[in-house]
């Protein structure tokens, strides 16, 4: 643990990326297996299940650290982060005593949740009492679920490969899927030939970058393959010895939330890997994302909510064909495989084959642009036809042409001290715009300011506060922003009655007055011009 802890130490105290990837890359080469493993599982994102709630650690912390709760209570709300005031709170232990990362997380922290509440009070007592604060501060991070600490997929994999002297994409390849953190993992995923091979394991995404220059800039059209920007779920589809898998972006197997869709696969050749876009799709159209979004959040799938919202995945890449890696061969070659796997299916109704945007000119591939929305599309993919099939995202070969976001100018009217470095400052704020002479609030936003503008709005937070209820302050309604978002839906759960999709702080409006900013109205009628 504490070796792990000093590599949370040595990435947390620095922004070099180069400083990262030697942190990473020493951390690699020297850990025990076991240690090492379950470090990959938590620097790529991956968590455990939950066991304690914030009112125990509250609880417990405030009586190992022998204060009363408001004031426990007090230290959170100016450190922002559970785990950090517990570790600054709690007084030091007699000993720290030297177990690795494994065991604290196979033998106590997997196992609380068996545990009766004393036991489970006892257990995280003692592992308290055996770390030093800065083996603590991470503990208390894996328990809160809140482990985050700067460095990116594609980082842990670069030092990984360079700590086993293998290519990245061999790495980023066994990362993906269901893998269990162990030392015989670990040891498969730095072996210099083989590794491990699990017949359902995706393949990387390769990803796009957005396109700021004009196409043009591309040189000619006619080396580029166009299509439309799908807005659902990113998916890898596979065929494999007799057995369907379908993974989403975010590698979590969903096979069996598409059933039509795992259906017709079965009629897929064997040894087949498709990559594509889920979307709510009916009579050739794609539906709105929100459609979709009622799908994913159903436990159960019944007769009525399959019917109503039919699903296609609209392939655009073929990865594997007949066993056989093919995503190095131009992507030109690879469509002409797709479509004619594609073909074999016999009129295929939720695996189909994405339309390629024809277009003799960049003039018109702008003008078909323009006409995404009412296609409930974001855009357009332009993609070089003699393009391998890549890792992660990659400038060159994909390019993302997005339109541009809605924007509305509206008033912040509510603010929260932000979390973790922003735990000092008012950055979580809540927009209103006007409806019958008052703000009605309509979306949050975190992002999109400076430094500067942040500790600004910070200020004025703090000398315009109208009424407070708990950490949130109702503030002046002074200040205009201007507010982007990707989409825009009704909603019976908000009191606007409308929900946007993606909202962040595009710029200050420093030029308005509040009584200038959009109305209700306006916010209604982009659903009806999108619909």
């Amino acid at each position: 643990m504490r070796a792990f802890a000093t590599l949370y130490s040595r990435l947390d105290s620095t922004t070099k990326t180069n400083r990262k990837l030697g942190a990473l890359r020493d951390y690699f080469s020297t850990a025990a297996p076991a240690d090492a493993a379950w470090a990959v599982h938590f620097l790529v994102g991956r968590t455990l299940k939950r066991l304690i709630n914030s009112r125990e650690l509250q609880t417990w912390g405030a009586a190992a650290a022998g204060i009363p709760d408001w004031l426990f209570l007090e230290c959170y709300s100016a450190v922002g982060d559970m785990a950090e005031t517990l570790a600054l709170l709690l007084p030091p232990p007699a000993e720290s005593t030297p177990l690795p990362l494994h065991y604290w997380v196979e033998a106590v922290l997997a196992r609380l949740g068996s545990l009766a509440e004393d036991e489970k009070r006892a257990a995280l007592v003692n592992a308290w009492q055996s770390m030093d604060r800065e083996q603590r501060l991470v503990w208390n991070k894996l328990i809160t679920g809140g482990f985050r600490v700067g460095v990116s997929h594609k980082l842990v994999v670069r030092a990984l490969a360079e700590a086993g002297g293998l290519p990245a994409a061999t790495v980023a390849h066994r990362l993906m899927g269901d893998w269990t953190p162990s030392a015989e993992f670990f040891q498969q995923l730095l072996a210099k030939e083989g590794g491990t091979a699990e017949v359902s394991r995706p393949y990387p995404f390769f990803l796009a970058y957005p396109l700021e220059d004009p196409p043009e800039s591309l040189g000619s059209i006619t080396d580029w393959q166009c299509e439309w920007k799908w807005d659902g779920i990113r998916a890898q589809l596979l065929r494999r010895q007799g057995k369907t898998y379908l993974w989403s972006r975010g590698e979590e197997l969903v096979t069996e939330r598409f059933p039509e869709i795992s259906e017709e696969a079965e009629r897929l050749p064997e040894g087949t890997a498709l990559d594509g876009e889920i979307l709510a799709w009916k009579d050739g159209a794609v539906l709105p994302f929100a459609l979709l979004q009622q799908r994913i959040g159903r436990k159960k799938l019944g007769p009525k909510i399959l019917d109503d919202v039919p699903v296609a995945l609209l392939t655009f890449d073929i990865l594997e064909k007949e066993g056989q890696d093919v995503r190095a061969m131009p992507l030109s070659e690879r469509r002409k495989y797709l479509a004619e796997i594609l073909e074999r299916l016999f009129l295929p109704r939720h695996i189909l084959l994405s339309p390629m945007v024809e277009a003799a000119s960049w003039e018109a591939l702008a003008a078909a642009r323009e006409g995404s929305r009412t296609r409930n599309v974001e855009g357009v993919m332009l993609k070089r036809l003699d393009s391998p099939y890549g890792v992660g995202r990659q400038r060159g070969p994909w390019w993302k042409w997005k339109i541009n976001p809605h924007t509305v100018d509206a008033v912040l009217i509510y603010a929260q001290l932000g979390h973790g470095r922003r735990a000092s400052l008012h950055t979580d704020y809540t927009f209103g715009v006007w409806h019958d002479g008052e703000l009605v609030p309509f979306a949050k936003a975190y992002s999109g300011l400076t430094d500067e503008e942040i500790r600004e709005v910070d200020r004025f937070v703090r000398n315009h506060t109208l009424e407070r209820f708990g950490p949130v302050r109702r503030v002046e309604p002074t200040l205009v922003f201007e507010i982007a978002f990707e989409g825009i839906q009704k909603s019976t759960r908000h009191k606007s009655g409308i929900a946007v999709r993606f909202p962040r702080m595009a710029r200050w409006r420093h030029d308005k007055k509040a009584e200038e900013a959009d109305t209700l109205e306006r916010l209604k009628g982009m659903i009806q011009e999108t619909h």
